[in-house]
């Protein structure tokens, strides 16, 4: 119990409440007692920590491309911190060391835009060609939109990405990738952003392989074809 010392507004040894009080130098003072947390690493927050590290992993080596990707979707807060709450809610599967990336569920692009009709990608001779339907008469799609591509390569968690790759009406975009890139583990996207960058759209998976479980080596089921918007 703490004992007041020179009346109601003078100071106090002891504790009252969630404060201490005590006297240092002649010096009063009060302090906060010290929160205790009997299990600060439950299985709960354990997990919640690696789904965390899973997303932001991803999510760094990208920031370029989701500032204009989540632009729309800021709600107080940055780009990323839109993104990573995204991701977190929809495209993080399983704790601990089965801890993974939907890559089926990631949007590295969000918004109201039209987004793009029959999308398709074929990765060969190291490019990534995409194609899809010019739908610039459907909603509010305009052929000015400009084609946002990224093919983010799970063996090597590298990224290469244009933000403007072409305009939906040219229908096509290319996208040159490094060495090597052609048999390794890709995960492809393709989303659109308008001509002055205030509306973006959804972006759509268009390739998802498995990753390699040898060197050189492939899963079965991997996805080596495109993929369409569903």
């Amino acid at each position: 119990m703490g004992t007041i010392k020179q009346g109601i507004l003078g100071g106090f040894s002891g504790r009252v409440g969630t404060v201490v009080g005590g006297t240092w130098k002649s010096v009063h003072y009060m302090r906060a007692l010290a929160i205790n947390i009997k299990d600060a690493r439950t299985d709960k927050q354990l997990c919640q920590r690696g789904r965390f590290s899973e997303v932001v992993n991803f999510l760094k080596i990208i920031t370029p491309f989701i500032r204009i990707g989540y632009r729309n979707y800021e709600q107080g807060k940055s780009a990323y911190n839109a993104a990573t709450s995204y991701l977190l809610k929809y495209a993080v599967t399983g704790c601990g060391e089965e801890t993974a990336l939907d890559f089926e569920k990631v949007r590295v692009s969000r918004g109201s835009l039209t987004p793009a009709l029959d999308a398709a990608v074929a990765v060969e001779n190291g490019k990534a060609s995409f194609s899809w339907t010019d739908n610039s008469d459907t909603g509010d799609a305009l052929a000015t939109d400009q084609a946002m591509v990224l093919v983010y390569n799970k063996d090597r968690q590298e990224v290469v990405y244009n933000v403007a790759a072409g305009t939906r009406g040219d229908a096509t975009a290319e996208l040159t990738l490094p060495t090597g890139w052609d048999s390794e583990a890709l995960a492809v996207y393709l989303g659109f952003c308008s001509e002055d960058g205030e509306r973006v759209a959804n972006s759509v998976c268009l390739k998802n392989d498995a990753v390699s479980t040898e060197p050189g080596g492939t899963d079965e089921g991997e996805d080596e074809g495109g993929g369409s918007m569903g």
